[in-house]
């Protein structure tokens, strides 16, 4: 008996310690409030900053693995953990304690991981509500996201997916609890607050100051950090100053004294600064923190402003430091609860008259308002259904059950907050009765419990009002089949085969419903429907759905078949002309062979090609108009140029397999007596390239937001070409003269003639360099070898032609030994002086913050190395950013309120003036208000 009870204790010893264990790993480390998880690592550490680490090996899903940067030493970025990129997303779920307050942070560093070189970009989200979107851009370098957050829950989920290039993948992820109440916001429960800076000002090193120095391990970034765009544009007479002396930070969760003991002073009277906020435009948190830490005479003083552009209300206040503070060496942190600031923030602080030293600051913070998303609204429903299969790998996936992508058995509809229409738990194992949570989901329209062995009987189903379909078949469910089905006007199909039910169907089931019940010896037919044929009995089922079948394909067949074109003498043309395949991934669900223009109507159309529009280094192009009123362009391409018809032949199987409204529209093709022709759609405003330094220039000027949307027009183009088409098409040429306006100055992408398909799972294609000058990739003019990015370093120089106005390449515009756009755009964007290159025609009708977004994209795309570049996807998004903040800026100058309002910046010491509607990403207050609040 003794030994028995001793087999107990020591279980349960065993049960305890494990769940002691668990509990650890994921909710606390050496400080309360603290998890540091080594993604993929496999031990248990303490790091030389005292921060105790502790492997994710309670994940079921992904993979670890090493990366391959020989000079990394810190061990968690050793390791890491990746995930298949698919359509599902992959959780970790944290414990956290309601109503307080955390900072969670996940990092990601690529190292080659796969050694693929293909750098990854994916989504982050914490549960329902996107927080970031991963770009690598460089295998070392550690990308840090952020966010601080009320805990509503008892737990918390970071969830990783959406890959579009490489697999999501996750080095560290760690959780912070602070103590008090510096965080708190007027909002916090509508809102999480994703940190985009955080800079500790005069700092000695370059290295962020965090625990045990803060004892939140925040990470206070040096303002003498080099990465693009950070803190540039200092102004002159900027001094780093300290002291050793203690600081008071007197209050929870304060900065660090350490970060408090050194600060920057502007000698000549003015302290600026400009850099890139995450995340931003949108609303936002922001607090600077001061201690008068200089031994200043007893007549000095020192008062100043914040100046921030277009925003004079904030600048109202002065801060006194000693006056403020009541003392030396005392924290005072005045700021924004609610600020709307853009992408680029340029700031200064500038001393009053009366002020006889410079300003002066030791550190800042600004986060950005990120808008919770409620999350499904059955999601409390499903969360109930799934706590009864923890044990089961599919119960697993964690996060909120629909977005941002559904669980790989649910399906969801499209709403912002939405509920789940497929639930497919086709041989799960699922055993005992149907689960009672399934008939309460109003949004459902599908349900597959098929292969089971679920028992008992069917439930009533009436709770799901909109279910077509239900699949119950091949499990051991016993009883009668429910009248209720007869009452659900949209259920069309009731499959209820193989199981062990008895009795007879209900009389009242619809006309419409398709019910199997074969394999159920005790269940029959109710005798008022025996001559009715949507039920299926025993093996009638096999020849009814034959017979479906063989009508369904029938008619498919017959409606599909199309006679085949005939091309005659063209036979030659072999390869030329389309394949009758096409991928799903390309937009029309046809293909049409390209038609196929006798000479002699190309002759009548062009009067005898009369009318030169164009020329290029394969032809001439011609204006025509066809019998059935259509304008097209005629390119005839050079005589006897076997390169050329080598071209021609390769512009005519792409342009036959992809359309798109952004890539000029292809007509058709002639080759007859030794002329090989091309028939586009004619494009009324000519090219992009005469309206910016052509002959088009002075008749008809482009503002900036049509140069905007010219981009944006084109970026789509380029990225159906890449993402749309299978195997994906490289342009090879892009350039000002190869983007063509239509009538309403919409941009199509023209000149497929250079274009190569890539091969299918290749990082590049070799190829002979093609290309024009000044538009080419250096890198790919040195390799050889052919990657998109080469089209994204092309679009990179046109977009520094949009900003600037200027040709790729000039003798006279870029100054002594400079031919290059590239260069002369470089030096003048890194050096801060963006109006160096703007063009004087624009007449400063643009939004400033919206030229930065773009000069900085630009810079990106003309990386020296193809890795280094963004996709054109990501140049896309950046470019529609840019139009956004265009459109609000205009909204206001033309004195439209609401547009007013959310570009005002404000305070947030009134709580009952403020909008938080559900459509609204910015925070707005009213500006009679706005001051700055010293907590």
């Amino acid at each position: 008996m003794k030994a028995v009870k001793m087999e107990i204790w020591v279980f349960w010893f065993f049960v305890f310690f494990s769940f002691l264990l668990f509990h650890v790993c994921f909710s606390d480390a050496q400080t309360p409030g603290f998890v540091s998880l080594d993604c993929g690592g496999s031990d248990s550490y303490t790091d030389e900053l005292g921060i105790q680490w502790f492997p994710d090996d309670q994940i079921r899903f992904g993979q670890s693995s090493n990366i391959s940067i020989p000079d990394e030493t810190r061990q968690q970025y050793m390791t890491l953990r990746s995930f298949p990129n698919d359509n599902r997303k992959y959780c970790y779920t944290l414990n956290v304690t309601t109503r307080t307050r955390y900072l969670v942070r996940a990092t990601f560093m690529y190292g080659n991981f796969d050694n693929n070189n293909v750098y990854p970009k994916f989504d982050v989200s914490m549960g329902a509500t996107p927080w970031s979107t991963i770009v690598i851009s460089d295998a070392s370098t550690v990308e840090v996201i952020e966010m601080i957050f009320l805990a509503a829950d008892s737990t918390i989920s970071v969830c990783l997916s959406n890959a579009t290039t490489g697999q999501p993948f996750i080095s560290t992820l760690e959780l912070r609890q602070f103590n008090g109440s510096m965080y708190i916001t007027d909002y916090e429960n509508q809102y999480y607050m994703s940190v985009s800076a955080r800079i500790n000002f005069g700092a000695d090193s370059a290295d962020p100051v965090r625990y045990p120095d803060d004892p939140y391990d925040r990470m206070w970034e040096s303002d003498s950090l080099k990465k693009p765009n950070f803190l540039v544009d200092v102004a002159a007479g900027t001094e780093k100053i300290s002291t050793k002396l203690p600081i008071d930070v007197s209050g929870d969760d304060k900065p660090p004294q350490k970060v408090m003991q050194t600060a920057v002073m502007g000698k000549n009277g003015t302290l600026s600064y400009r850099l890139n906020l995450d995340g931003f435009p949108g609303g936002g948190w922001a607090f600077t923190y001061f201690a008068e830490i200089e031994d200043i005479g007893a007549d000095d003083v020192r008062k100043f402003r914040l100046v921030l552009p277009d925003a004079p209300q904030v600048s109202k206040a002065a801060v006194n430091i000693l006056e403020n503070a009541q003392g030396k060496n005392r924290l005072y942190e005045p700021g924004f609860q609610d600020l709307t600031l853009p992408f680029v923030l340029s700031f200064k602080f500038v001393k009053t008259p009366d002020s006889t030293l410079g300003p002066l600051i030791n550190a800042m913070e600004i986060n950005k308002y990120v808008k919770k998303n409620g999350g499904t609204l059955d999601g409390p429903t499903i969360t109930k259904l799934v706590s009864q299969y923890l044990s089961a790998d599919w119960a697993q996936e964690g996060g909120d059950p629909c977005l941002p992508v559904p669980w790989s058995w649910l399906g969801c509809n499209s709403d912002p907050q939405p509920l789940v229409t497929v639930i497919h738990l086709s041989r799960k194992n699922l055993t005992g009765n149907i689960p009672s949570e399934l008939t309460n989901l109003g949004g459902l329209v599908e349900l597959w419990l098929d292969g089971n062995s679920l028992t008992g009987p069917i439930p009533d189903f009436s709770g799901c009002p909109n279910l077509k379909i239900i699949h119950l078949e091949n499990n051991q469910l016993t009883g009668s089949v429910p009248s209720s089905f007869g009452d659900m006007q949209n259920l069309r199909e009731l499959y209820l085969q193989n199981n062990l039910l008895s009795g007879r169907l209900p009389s009242n089931l619809g006309d419409n419903l398709v019910v199997n019940i074969t394999g159920n010896a005790n269940l029959h037919k109710a005798s008022s429907r025996s001559s009715q044929t949507g039920i299926i009995i025993g093996s009638s089922i096999g020849a009814a759905v034959l017979l479906i079948a063989t009508i369904v394909s029938c008619r498919f067949l017959h409606k599909g078949k199309t006679p085949e074109k005939k091309f005659g003498d063209q036979a030659h043309l072999g390869n030329v002309l389309p394949s009758k395949k096409k991928s799903a991934s390309l937009e029309s669900t046809t293909t049409e062979a390209a038609h196929c223009f006798t000479f002699s109507e190309l002759e009548e159309a062009t009067k005898d090609f009369e009318k030169k529009i164009g020329s290029g280094g394969y032809g001439v192009v011609y204006y025509g108009k066809l019998k059935d009123g259509r304008e097209i362009a005629v390119k005839v391409l050079t005589s006897n140029s076997f390169q050329g018809k080598r071209e021609f032949s390769n512009e005519v199987t792409l342009l036959s397999r992809i359309h798109h409204r952004n890539l000029v529209q292809f007509l058709g093709y002639c080759q007859e007596d030794g002329k090989s022709i091309l028939v586009y759609e004619f494009m009324h405003s000519g090219t992009l390239k005469e309206h910016l330094y052509g002959p088009l220039t002075r008749e008809r000027g482009v503002n900036w937001i049509q140069r905007l949307e010219i981009a944006e027009d084109a970026a789509r183009g380029i990225e159906y070409l890449h993402t749309g088409c299978v195997p994906a098409i490289i342009h090879r040429d892009l350039k000002t003269s190869n983007i063509l306006l239509d009538m309403n100055m919409r941009a199509k992408v023209s000149d497929f003639g250079l274009s190569k398909l890539a091969v299918d799972g290749a990082s590049h294609v070799s190829s002979i360099v093609r290309g024009t000058v000044g538009y080419l990739d250096p890198e790919y003019y040195i390799s050889q070898q052919l990657t998109d990015k080469s089209d994204v370093y092309s679009f990179g120089v046109i977009l520094l032609e949009l900003i600037s106005g200027q040709e790729a390449i000039s003798n006279e515009n870029f100054g002594v030994n400079c031919r290059n756009i590239v260069q002369w755009a470089k030096m003048h964007i890194e050096s801060g002086d963006i109006q160096g290159i703007i063009d004087p025609s624009l007449r400063d009708e643009y939004d400033i913050q919206s030229m930065w977004k773009i000069a900085e994209k630009a810079l990106m795309c003309v990386q020296a190395h193809g890795h280094m570049r963004p996709s054109i996807s990501e140049v896309l998004k950046e470019v529609q950013d840019a139009i956004m903040i265009e459109k609000e800026t205009r909204g206001t100058r033309e004195g439209n309120s609401d547009d007013i309002s959310r570009q005002s910046l404000h305070s947030s010491i009134q709580l009952g003036s403020m909008d938080l509607g559900p459509t609204d990403s910015y925070l707005s207050i009213d500006e009679s208000i706005a001051r700055p609040t010293a907590r």
